[in-house]
């Protein structure tokens, strides 16, 4: 699945932690542009998941990402500039059990 990283400067060990989930980064905003407050942002092209690192952003321009997000039906999280924060956030917000334990197999019987 592709991003787009909103917030933070550098990423520094997040592209690690991300390649764990399956995850590439496809673009890195650090949310510092004025233009990121004032207008309804457009996501890049092909992007699944938005992460939002709250601790680096303004009210003004999470939201802006949070609706176009929301807008183009694209999954997003917020968290913390930090590994842990992160990895705790993408656990919460995506299942990665191995498929034989899956709830609908398990119901089914397969």
């Amino acid at each position: 699945m592709d991003a787009l990283l909103v917030g933070a400067d550098r990423l520094g060990n997040i592209p690690d932690v991300l390649g764990g989930f399956g995850i590439r980064i496809a673009a890195h905003v650090s949310g510092r542009d004025t233009s990121h407050q004032r207008r309804s942002t457009a996501l890049p092209s092909g992007i699944g998941m938005v992460i939002l690192f709250t601790d680096f952003l303004g009210h003004n321009v999470m939201q802006r990402f949070r609706e176009a997000a929301s807008r183009e039906g694209v999954m997003f999280v917020c968290c913390r500039r930090s590994t842990c924060a992160l990895q705790q956030a993408l656990d919460k917000r995506l299942d990665r059990r191995p498929c034989s334990e899956c709830p609908r197999r398990a119901r089914s019987g397969r």
